[in-house]
Protein backbone atom coordinates (compact mmCIF):
# COMPACT_ATOMS: atom_id res chain seq x y z
CA UNK A 1 0.00 0.00 0.00
CA UNK A 2 3.15 2.30 0.01
CA UNK A 3 1.60 4.08 -3.24
CA UNK A 4 -1.46 5.66 -0.82
CA UNK A 5 0.51 5.71 2.84
CA UNK A 6 4.07 6.72 1.95
CA UNK A 7 4.51 9.48 -0.62
CA UNK A 8 3.84 13.30 -0.68
CA UNK A 9 2.38 13.93 -3.61
CA UNK A 10 0.61 16.77 -4.97
CA UNK A 11 -1.93 17.07 -8.36
CA UNK A 12 -0.23 19.59 -10.76
CA UNK A 13 -2.64 19.81 -14.41
CA UNK A 14 -4.32 16.50 -13.25
CA UNK A 15 -1.19 14.44 -12.69
CA UNK A 16 0.35 13.19 -9.35
CA UNK A 17 3.92 14.43 -8.85
CA UNK A 18 5.64 13.37 -5.64
CA UNK A 19 7.60 16.20 -4.12
CA UNK A 20 10.91 15.06 -3.56
CA UNK A 21 14.04 16.95 -4.92
CA UNK A 22 17.07 15.51 -6.55
CA UNK A 23 19.03 14.35 -3.58
CA UNK A 24 16.38 12.07 -1.76
CA UNK A 25 15.45 10.93 -5.68
CA UNK A 26 18.84 9.44 -5.81
CA UNK A 27 18.88 8.34 -2.78
CA UNK A 28 16.10 6.57 -3.37
CA UNK A 29 16.63 4.77 -6.46
CA UNK A 30 19.90 3.74 -4.80
CA UNK A 31 18.35 2.09 -1.88
CA UNK A 32 15.72 0.57 -4.14
CA UNK A 33 18.37 -1.20 -5.99
CA UNK A 34 20.40 -1.86 -2.57
CA UNK A 35 17.07 -3.68 -1.27
CA UNK A 36 15.96 -5.03 -5.05
CA UNK A 37 12.67 -3.48 -4.62
CA UNK A 38 10.38 -2.72 -7.36
CA UNK A 39 10.43 1.39 -8.62
CA UNK A 40 8.37 2.20 -11.73
CA UNK A 41 10.16 5.90 -12.08
CA UNK A 42 8.01 7.82 -14.35
CA UNK A 43 9.22 11.67 -15.41
CA UNK A 44 6.46 13.76 -16.83
CA UNK A 45 7.66 16.93 -18.61
CA UNK A 46 5.01 19.33 -19.82
CA UNK A 47 4.76 17.72 -22.91
CA UNK A 48 3.98 14.51 -20.95
CA UNK A 49 1.52 16.60 -18.96
CA UNK A 50 -0.59 17.80 -22.00
CA UNK A 51 -0.72 14.04 -24.17
CA UNK A 52 -2.04 13.19 -20.44
CA UNK A 53 -4.94 15.48 -20.47
CA UNK A 54 -6.67 13.42 -23.18
CA UNK A 55 -4.69 9.69 -23.48
CA UNK A 56 -6.11 7.66 -20.32
CA UNK A 57 -3.51 5.16 -20.48
CA UNK A 58 -0.71 7.50 -20.56
CA UNK A 59 -1.97 9.58 -17.50
CA UNK A 60 -2.57 5.88 -15.90
CA UNK A 61 0.69 4.93 -16.66
CA UNK A 62 1.70 7.39 -14.25
CA UNK A 63 -0.51 7.02 -11.86
CA UNK A 64 0.56 3.77 -11.92
CA UNK A 65 4.62 4.66 -10.89
CA UNK A 66 6.48 4.32 -8.28
CA UNK A 67 7.46 7.34 -8.18
CA UNK A 68 6.83 10.27 -10.10
CA UNK A 69 9.31 13.57 -10.41
CA UNK A 70 8.30 16.77 -12.22
CA UNK A 71 10.82 16.43 -15.58
CA UNK A 72 9.92 20.43 -16.52
CA UNK A 73 10.46 24.11 -15.25
CA UNK A 74 6.64 24.80 -16.54
CA UNK A 75 5.35 22.18 -13.88
CA UNK A 76 7.45 23.99 -11.24
CA UNK A 77 5.79 27.33 -11.87
CA UNK A 78 3.15 25.76 -12.17
CA UNK A 79 3.18 23.93 -8.70
CA UNK A 80 4.78 27.76 -7.01
CA UNK A 81 1.56 29.24 -8.79
CA UNK A 82 -1.09 26.99 -6.96
CA UNK A 83 1.06 26.54 -3.85
CA UNK A 84 2.16 23.06 -3.84
CA UNK A 85 5.52 21.81 -2.38
CA UNK A 86 7.33 20.84 -5.16
CA UNK A 87 9.97 23.77 -5.70
CA UNK A 88 12.42 21.43 -7.34
CA UNK A 89 13.45 19.96 -11.15
CA UNK A 90 14.18 16.60 -10.99
CA UNK A 91 15.33 15.94 -14.54
CA UNK A 92 15.49 11.93 -15.50
CA UNK A 93 18.90 12.70 -17.54
CA UNK A 94 20.08 14.89 -14.34
CA UNK A 95 19.20 11.65 -12.20
CA UNK A 96 21.12 9.40 -14.45
CA UNK A 97 24.18 11.43 -14.81
CA UNK A 98 24.74 12.17 -11.27
CA UNK A 99 23.74 7.67 -10.75
CA UNK A 100 26.61 7.41 -13.72
CA UNK A 101 29.15 10.04 -12.03
CA UNK A 102 28.87 8.60 -8.45
CA UNK A 103 31.53 5.92 -7.84
CA UNK A 104 30.79 2.84 -6.04
CA UNK A 105 31.76 -0.42 -5.54
CA UNK A 106 29.43 -2.20 -7.20
CA UNK A 107 28.33 -0.14 -10.21
CA UNK A 108 24.73 -0.07 -11.30
CA UNK A 109 24.01 -2.21 -14.37
CA UNK A 110 22.04 -0.66 -16.64
CA UNK A 111 20.18 -2.22 -19.33
CA UNK A 112 19.17 0.37 -22.57
CA UNK A 113 15.76 -0.74 -24.41
CA UNK A 114 15.19 1.18 -27.40
CA UNK A 115 16.39 4.41 -29.00
CA UNK A 116 16.95 4.83 -32.64
CA UNK A 117 19.53 1.90 -34.84
CA UNK A 118 22.76 2.05 -33.41
CA UNK A 119 22.11 4.29 -30.80
CA UNK A 120 21.45 1.57 -27.88
CA UNK A 121 24.41 0.19 -28.68
CA UNK A 122 26.75 3.46 -28.79
CA UNK A 123 25.30 4.07 -25.56
CA UNK A 124 26.26 0.58 -23.86
CA UNK A 125 29.81 1.03 -25.56
CA UNK A 126 30.16 4.92 -24.13
CA UNK A 127 28.76 4.10 -20.67
CA UNK A 128 31.02 1.34 -20.11
CA UNK A 129 33.79 3.70 -21.28
CA UNK A 130 33.47 6.94 -19.13
CA UNK A 131 31.28 6.03 -15.87
CA UNK A 132 32.60 5.68 -12.35
CA UNK A 133 29.12 4.59 -11.02
CA UNK A 134 27.03 2.48 -13.94
CA UNK A 135 28.15 -0.55 -16.31
CA UNK A 136 25.90 -1.27 -18.94
CA UNK A 137 25.05 -5.17 -18.69
CA UNK A 138 23.04 -5.33 -22.61
CA UNK A 139 20.89 -3.34 -24.90
CA UNK A 140 18.39 -4.37 -27.35
CA UNK A 141 16.55 -2.51 -30.46
CA UNK A 142 13.16 -4.01 -31.19
CA UNK A 143 12.45 -1.45 -34.23
CA UNK A 144 9.39 -0.96 -34.74
CA UNK A 145 6.63 -3.19 -34.09
CA UNK A 146 3.69 -2.84 -31.24
CA UNK A 147 3.90 -2.57 -27.86
CA UNK A 148 2.95 -7.02 -27.74
CA UNK A 149 5.63 -7.25 -29.98
CA UNK A 150 8.36 -5.67 -27.80
CA UNK A 151 6.94 -7.85 -25.00
CA UNK A 152 7.77 -11.46 -26.22
CA UNK A 153 9.07 -13.64 -23.55
CA UNK A 154 12.32 -13.94 -25.53
CA UNK A 155 12.77 -10.37 -25.37
CA UNK A 156 12.19 -10.74 -21.33
CA UNK A 157 14.15 -13.46 -21.36
CA UNK A 158 16.86 -11.92 -23.27
CA UNK A 159 16.63 -9.22 -20.65
CA UNK A 160 16.44 -10.83 -17.54
CA UNK A 161 19.42 -12.75 -18.93
CA UNK A 162 21.63 -9.60 -18.38
CA UNK A 163 20.81 -9.19 -14.56
CA UNK A 164 19.83 -5.38 -14.94
CA UNK A 165 19.08 -3.03 -12.07
CA UNK A 166 18.14 -0.06 -14.11
CA UNK A 167 16.30 -0.43 -17.54
CA UNK A 168 16.33 3.04 -19.50
CA UNK A 169 13.62 2.60 -21.79
CA UNK A 170 13.86 4.42 -25.20
CA UNK A 171 10.52 4.06 -27.04
CA UNK A 172 8.78 7.24 -27.40
CA UNK A 173 7.09 8.24 -24.17
CA UNK A 174 3.16 6.59 -24.75
CA UNK A 175 4.73 3.16 -26.27
CA UNK A 176 7.55 3.10 -23.51
CA UNK A 177 5.11 3.88 -20.47
CA UNK A 178 2.90 1.42 -21.91
CA UNK A 179 5.60 -1.46 -22.71
CA UNK A 180 6.81 -0.54 -19.14
CA UNK A 181 2.88 -1.19 -17.52
CA UNK A 182 2.65 -4.06 -19.92
CA UNK A 183 6.13 -5.73 -18.79
CA UNK A 184 7.48 -5.08 -15.48
CA UNK A 185 5.86 -7.61 -13.24
CA UNK A 186 8.01 -9.96 -15.54
CA UNK A 187 11.18 -8.17 -15.30
CA UNK A 188 13.57 -8.25 -12.66
CA UNK A 189 15.49 -5.06 -12.49
CA UNK A 190 14.17 -3.29 -9.36
CA UNK A 191 14.41 0.06 -11.33
CA UNK A 192 12.96 0.55 -14.63
CA UNK A 193 11.95 3.73 -16.56
CA UNK A 194 11.29 5.41 -19.92
CA UNK A 195 14.80 8.22 -20.21
CA UNK A 196 14.35 8.98 -23.92
CA UNK A 197 16.55 11.49 -23.95
CA UNK A 198 19.46 9.72 -21.78
CA UNK A 199 20.21 7.25 -23.83
CA UNK A 200 21.07 10.15 -26.77
CA UNK A 201 23.18 11.80 -24.37
CA UNK A 202 25.18 8.65 -23.27
CA UNK A 203 25.53 7.79 -27.05
CA UNK A 204 26.33 11.22 -27.57
CA UNK A 205 24.06 11.84 -30.23
CA UNK A 206 23.05 15.17 -28.80
CA UNK A 207 24.58 17.61 -26.28
CA UNK A 208 22.55 18.49 -23.53
CA UNK A 209 22.05 22.11 -22.63
CA UNK A 210 24.10 23.98 -20.50
CA UNK A 211 23.15 24.09 -16.85
CA UNK A 212 21.81 27.59 -17.00
CA UNK A 213 20.12 27.10 -19.98
CA UNK A 214 18.15 24.12 -17.77
CA UNK A 215 17.51 26.16 -14.71
CA UNK A 216 16.09 29.27 -16.61
CA UNK A 217 13.37 26.73 -18.45
CA UNK A 218 15.34 27.48 -22.41
CA UNK A 219 16.41 24.00 -22.37
CA UNK A 220 13.80 23.79 -25.06
CA UNK A 221 15.92 25.83 -27.29
CA UNK A 222 18.55 24.31 -27.01
CA UNK A 223 17.04 20.93 -27.41
CA UNK A 224 15.53 22.67 -31.25
CA UNK A 225 18.88 23.97 -31.87
CA UNK A 226 20.21 19.92 -31.57
CA UNK A 227 17.15 18.62 -32.64
CA UNK A 228 15.51 20.87 -35.36
CA UNK A 229 12.72 18.23 -35.93
CA UNK A 230 11.47 19.05 -32.43
CA UNK A 231 10.28 22.70 -33.11
CA UNK A 232 6.49 21.85 -34.40
CA UNK A 233 6.39 19.89 -30.82
CA UNK A 234 7.01 22.48 -28.86
CA UNK A 235 5.13 24.84 -30.60
CA UNK A 236 2.11 23.15 -29.98
CA UNK A 237 3.43 22.28 -26.29
CA UNK A 238 3.45 26.18 -25.82
CA UNK A 239 0.55 26.57 -27.24
CA UNK A 240 -1.25 24.05 -24.96
CA UNK A 241 0.52 25.02 -21.59
CA UNK A 242 -0.75 29.02 -22.43
CA UNK A 243 -4.03 27.74 -22.74
CA UNK A 244 -4.20 25.37 -19.73
CA UNK A 245 -2.61 28.38 -17.95
CA UNK A 246 -5.61 31.05 -18.82
CA UNK A 247 -8.96 28.36 -18.77
CA UNK A 248 -7.01 26.07 -15.65
CA UNK A 249 -4.36 27.42 -13.69
CA UNK A 250 -5.13 31.21 -13.17
CA UNK A 251 -8.55 30.06 -12.41
CA UNK A 252 -7.83 27.51 -9.84
CA UNK A 253 -4.97 29.93 -8.32
CA UNK A 254 -8.22 32.71 -7.75
CA UNK A 255 -10.42 30.51 -6.08
CA UNK A 256 -8.24 28.48 -4.01
CA UNK A 257 -7.00 31.57 -2.88
CA UNK A 258 -10.99 32.45 -1.85
CA UNK A 259 -11.66 29.31 -0.68
CA UNK A 260 -8.92 29.28 2.12
CA UNK A 261 -10.32 32.50 3.57
CA UNK A 262 -13.93 30.97 4.08
CA UNK A 263 -14.65 29.14 7.12
CA UNK A 264 -15.15 25.81 5.43
CA UNK A 265 -11.50 25.75 4.99
CA UNK A 266 -11.05 25.07 8.69
CA UNK A 267 -13.27 22.72 9.06
CA UNK A 268 -12.62 18.98 10.43
CA UNK A 269 -12.63 16.63 7.27
CA UNK A 270 -14.28 13.17 8.57
CA UNK A 271 -14.85 9.81 6.23
CA UNK A 272 -17.73 7.70 7.31
CA UNK A 273 -17.83 4.28 6.03
CA UNK A 274 -19.31 0.87 7.11
CA UNK A 275 -21.90 -1.68 6.96
CA UNK A 276 -24.20 0.76 7.97
CA UNK A 277 -23.61 2.71 5.01
CA UNK A 278 -22.79 -0.27 2.58
CA UNK A 279 -20.56 0.85 -0.41
CA UNK A 280 -21.00 4.38 0.62
CA UNK A 281 -18.20 6.64 1.86
CA UNK A 282 -18.91 9.83 2.74
CA UNK A 283 -17.20 12.58 3.01
CA UNK A 284 -17.36 15.94 4.43
CA UNK A 285 -15.07 19.52 5.93
CA UNK A 286 -11.93 20.51 4.88
CA UNK A 287 -9.69 17.90 3.22
CA UNK A 288 -5.74 18.84 2.79
CA UNK A 289 -2.34 18.07 3.57
CA UNK A 290 -2.36 18.80 6.86
CA UNK A 291 -4.80 16.24 7.75
CA UNK A 292 -4.37 13.79 5.10
CA UNK A 293 -2.31 10.97 7.12
CA UNK A 294 -5.57 10.79 9.15
CA UNK A 295 -7.30 10.79 5.38
CA UNK A 296 -4.86 8.09 4.32
CA UNK A 297 -5.57 5.89 7.37
CA UNK A 298 -9.14 6.13 7.00
CA UNK A 299 -8.61 5.26 3.44
CA UNK A 300 -6.55 2.22 4.33
CA UNK A 301 -9.15 0.64 6.45
CA UNK A 302 -11.58 0.77 3.50
CA UNK A 303 -9.05 -1.01 1.03
CA UNK A 304 -8.68 -3.57 3.83
CA UNK A 305 -12.20 -4.52 4.45
CA UNK A 306 -13.49 -3.88 0.76
CA UNK A 307 -15.40 -6.37 -0.83
CA UNK A 308 -13.90 -6.34 -4.31
CA UNK A 309 -17.54 -7.23 -5.70
CA UNK A 310 -18.68 -4.05 -4.69
CA UNK A 311 -18.19 -0.73 -6.03
CA UNK A 312 -17.55 2.38 -3.95
CA UNK A 313 -19.10 5.64 -4.39
CA UNK A 314 -17.51 8.69 -3.12
CA UNK A 315 -20.45 11.07 -1.48
CA UNK A 316 -18.47 15.04 -1.81
CA UNK A 317 -21.88 17.09 -0.94
CA UNK A 318 -20.56 18.24 2.35
CA UNK A 319 -16.73 18.87 1.55
CA UNK A 320 -16.05 22.08 1.84
CA UNK A 321 -12.13 22.38 0.68
CA UNK A 322 -9.89 19.84 -1.09
CA UNK A 323 -6.37 19.98 -2.29
CA UNK A 324 -3.98 18.75 -4.62
CA UNK A 325 -2.84 16.92 -1.85
CA UNK A 326 -6.00 15.29 -1.40
CA UNK A 327 -6.74 14.63 -5.28
CA UNK A 328 -3.47 12.50 -5.51
CA UNK A 329 -4.04 10.60 -2.51
CA UNK A 330 -7.59 9.63 -4.46
CA UNK A 331 -5.20 8.98 -7.57
CA UNK A 332 -3.76 6.58 -5.68
CA UNK A 333 -6.57 5.24 -4.15
CA UNK A 334 -8.54 4.48 -6.97
CA UNK A 335 -5.24 2.64 -8.61
CA UNK A 336 -5.37 0.53 -5.57
CA UNK A 337 -9.00 -0.88 -5.69
CA UNK A 338 -8.38 -1.22 -9.47
CA UNK A 339 -5.49 -3.89 -9.04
Amino acid sequence: MSLLTNRNSWSLLGLPFDSIDLTNTTALIERSIDMNKRCFLSTPNLNFAIAAQSDEGFFQSVVDSDLSVADGMPLIWVAKLLGAPITERVAGSTLFEVLSNKPRANKIKVFFFGGQEGVAERAHQRLNETSVGMTSCGFYDPGFGTVEQMSTPDIIDHINSTKPEFIVVALGAKKGQAWIQATCEHLNAPIISHLGAVINFVAGNVVRAPTLWQRLGFEWLWRIKQEPALWKRYLLDGIAFIKLLMLNVFPLTVYDWQLKKSAGYKKPCTIEWGERVGSLITLSGSFKHRNLAKVKEALLSILNSHNADVRLTLDFTEVSYIDGAFIATLMFFQNHLNK
